[in-house]
């Protein structure tokens, strides 16, 4: 699976809220490319097919491909019709939950519905104790009238989910085949989740029955107009996986987009010589944060549209700061930014596509942060005349403070700025701060197109001595996706004691390294790129919740130690419970090499293109743009500045110093606040 050794193209794909973004390694001449093109969000695979006719055929090509379809599928609401069937008793286990309460003080808090209405959630006679023994043998007579209820009601995917099947599958097992003999889709929740909890094992399976076939629909199009040599999908995990198999396990990509750009960030880090980062992803609709120290951290405890999913994903916080971020007065006349976004349909008012209400893109026009004449390269134009009239009328809706030198369009402006980064910050927060980590001592990797313009001011409010920026900063989830390994996961809850020993535990997966490497062989992983690790989930005896530790005879040991470094304590005398066993098989894949060019001069005066005005704190003030595709590497750029770059910009202040590195990467180290 080496880029190096096949002729042909590899193209990475992210669709955006705004953008659709390709980058694409040609291992004939060794040249990355990348484009941008205008989201399609009526039918997606539009932008898909659009762009590749960019791109000259070749008879091999290799694409990975990260998918908004199964996210937006429950964010809208708009996956097929699908049923539960359950054990008897357990219909309502969608409703009742974990009677969580997103807001604390909130009495009458607005929860989504389930994906599956009540009317659809069906009930069968069995039981199976906690240790798989049978308790009520299952009444199969029961299926058919559900059967024909499901054919009555134009059911088109079905989640089966009984107690205990994580123990014993026998009984739900034989309801699936049933159900597939009949045509219907299936998953069953002993195949997508063998693990206990069984409010977030029947979510997460009844999330694959609802998604999955409009993922199977959308890839089953594109194949079969793209035909590509090889076709995969990014997965939430941060690793990739063929069509085939992720067809059918459409909660596996559920965040493919922003996991493909913590993959991109952790790659382009580690060429320019940094292990502890904080990913910063700020595109059109939303900012993903992440926080990675060498190893992309993976969690099984996420949420999406209200849904829990229990599959592994890359550990990220999300917040709807975005480009297209739209500007609102709420019923008390003060300023909200986001989280509804313009997408990319209107889009921004500077678009000139009929946006009528300012967002975060137009605020920076405003400001002269955001030339007009540079976007994307200077192929897109952007409206200035029409952001200003926009401004003018947005601005009598709210009483703005008075800043001496601005008018009222521009403190209007500053303060869009000012909103969308302290969400920002925030998110930074969580992911760091809250997680146990000093952000202080990382470097913040920003990309997505609008992350330049916010990264150096969102570092120096969390102390990060240094900001890097990607030449291929606006395509560097596409770039990531190239760059991800086929992974698969694979998990079986055990509850062993605290007698439990390393061999003991080991012998629990020799079933999942036996499926790890075969389901790798399918994938046409050979046998010198294949690698499986092998963890395990741990608790101190009487807690609810448990750490992830590498299955090493030192496993106890690593427990209390990653305990102590997650919590501020540990009890290493005390008794702990092994809930489950994970493998993970790994497919190794070499990543398009990016080029190296010694460093040259520091002046940076040939990259320079003009001084233009700029809003800097609360006054106007001259400053030098350069032209990114001018910049060398040993270049160096002393604040206030705005680099243009074809598909980005990025917005040095007034003691920020960047230089550009071998890799082309800009990296800035951040100055302090005026004092």
């Amino acid at each position: 699976m080496s880029q190096h050794n096949q002729p042909g193209l590899w193209i990475g794909i992210d669709i955006g809220g705004t953008f659709t973004d390709f980058v694409v390694y040609s291992s004939r001449d060794k040249s990355l490319e990348r484009l941008k093109i205008l989201s399609t969000p009526s039918d997606p695979a539009e932008a898909v097919l659009q762009g590749l006719t960019k791109f000259t055929k070749q008879a091999s090509r290799h694409i990975v491909h990260g998918s908004t379809v199964a996210t937006n599928a429950i964010l809208e609401r708009k996956g097929v019709r699908t049923a539960l069937i359950t054990t008897k008793g357990f219909r309502d286990v969608l409703l009742i939950g974990r009677q969580d309460r997103p807001a604390l003080y909130d009495l009458f808090p607005s929860l989504p519905p389930p994906l599956v209405p009540r009317e659809w959630s069906f009930e069968v006679t069995e039981r199976m104790d906690y240790e798989g023994n049978i308790v009520t043998p299952l009444q199969r007579s029961e299926l058919g009238p559900i059967l024909d209820t499901l054919t009555s009601h134009n059911i088109q995917s079905v989640a089966v989910s009984f107690l205990f099947s994580f123990v014993n599958p026998t009984h739900e097992q034989w309801v699936t085949n049933q159900l597939r003999d009949a045509g219907l889709f299936v998953t069953a929740s002993s195949e997508i989740l063998p693990e206990f909890r069984e409010y977030e094992r029947t979510s997460t399976t009844v999330v694959n029955a609802y998604v999955s076939p409009v993922l199977d629909k959308y890839l089953g199009r594109l194949e079969q107009e793209i035909t590509p040599t090889e076709f995969h999908i990014m997965q939430s995990n941060g690793g990739r996986l063929s069509v085939g198999q992720a067809r059918g396990h459409g909660v596996r990509s559920i965040v493919s987009g922003p996991a493909g750009g913590v993959v991109g960030a952790r790659y382009v880090a580690k060429l320019a010589g940094f292990n502890r980062i904080l990913t910063f992803d700020m595109g059109g609709t939303s900012t993903d944060v992440s926080f990675v120290h060498d190893q992309i951290h993976v969690t099984s405890q996420a949420e999406i549209g209200g849904c829990p999913i229990r599959v592994p994903v890359i550990d990220l916080h999300t917040v709807g700061s975005g480009g297209g971020s739209l500007a609102i007065v709420d019923a008390g006349g003060n300023l909200r930014v986001g989280p509804q976004s313009a997408g990319a349909d209107p889009g921004p008012v500077c678009y000139g596509s009929g946006g009528l209400i300012p967002t975060v893109t137009d605020a920076h026009v405003i400001l002269g942060r955001l030339p007009i004449d540079g976007f994307l390269g200077g192929q897109m134009a952007l409206n200035r005349e029409v952001v200003e009239h926009v401004f003018d009328e947005f601005s009598q809706k709210i009483a703005l403070p008075s800043l001496s030198g601005l008018d009222n369009r521009q403190s209007l402006a500053l303060g869009m700025i000012q909103i969308a980064n302290a969400h920002m910050e925030r998110a930074l927060r969580v992911i760091s701060m809250e997680r146990g980590e000093d952000p202080r001592g990382t470097v913040l990797v920003s990309f997505g197109g609008a992350g330049g313009l916010h990264a150096c001011e969102l570092a120096r409010a969390l102390g990060i001595p240094h900001v890097l920026i990607s030449p291929m900063a606006a395509t560097l989830s596409a770039l990531g996706m190239l760059a991800a390994d086929v992974q698969l996961d694979y998990v079986h809850t055990v509850m062993l004691s605290n007698k439990t020993t390393f061999e003991m535990l080991e012998s629990h997966t020799i079933g999942m390294v036996q499926q790890g490497e075969e389901d790798l062989r399918k994938e046409g992983v050979s046998p010198e790129q294949a690698g499986i690790t092998r963890t395990v989930d741990i608790r101190y005896i009487g807690q609810s919740f448990d750490l992830t530790v590498a299955l090493t005879p030192q496993f106890r040991e690593d427990f209390d130690r990653v305990h102590q470094e997650r919590y501020g304590y540990c009890q290493p005398e005390a008794s702990i419970e092994i809930v489950n066993v994970r493998v993970r098989a790994i497919g190794r894949v070499t990543p398009p090499p990016i080029p190296k060019i010694s460093l040259g001069t520091t002046d940076a005066s040939s990259a320079k293109w003009e001084d233009r005005p700029v809003v800097l704190g609360h006054r106007i003030q001259q400053i030098p743009h350069y032209r990114g595709n001018r910049l060398q590497p040993g270049h160096e750029i002393s604040g206030p500045a705005v680099l243009v770059l074809d598909d980005t910009t990025v917005f040095l202040e007034a003691k920020d110093q960047a230089q550009i590195d071998v890799y082309s990467n800009i990296i800035i180290d951040v100055g302090a606040v005026d004092g």
